[in-house]
């Protein structure tokens, strides 16, 4: 079954610094730094490029988008701490300790900020 998105992007008015965020966030994910794309963004992605961090094309100053959240699986509850702890110690803000959530029976998630403001989260869906 083929997936409904070919990436996902969000902006950034640093680089440098969205670079070491994620990097150190994403990793207790799986998800690598597959390098740059281009001289103002980085692809991200488990075995191929799934989501970019840029800077807008436009010049104009990257903003977040209210409302929107961008959730990462995690395949073990213990990832979803370390992301979590990961993105706190590399400049996020918590928008939501690590915890279980009310979608389903199992869901447990975490919730932050990247340092542009962006929404993010890591989601694990299987029991303890």
């Amino acid at each position: 079954m083929m997936g409904i998105f070919t990436h996902v992007c969000v902006g950034t008015n640093d680089v440098a610094k969205s670079r070491k965020f994620y990097d150190a966030a994403l990793a207790p994910l799986g998800i690598k730094n597959l390098g740059p794309f281009g001289d103002s963004a980085f692809l991200y992605g488990a075995e191929g490029p799934e989501f970019l961090v840029t800077k807008p094309r436009d010049g104009q100053p990257a903003t977040h988008a209210n409302g929107g959240t961008i959730g990462f699986a995690a395949s073990t509850r213990a990832a979803v701490k370390a992301f979590h702890a990961a993105a706190l110690a590399n400049g996020a803000t918590d928008e939501g300790a690590p915890g279980p959530r009310t979608f389903t029976p199992t869901s447990y998630a975490a919730y932050v900020r990247d340092p542009d403001g962006n929404k993010i989260c890591a989601y694990c869906f299987a029991a303890e």
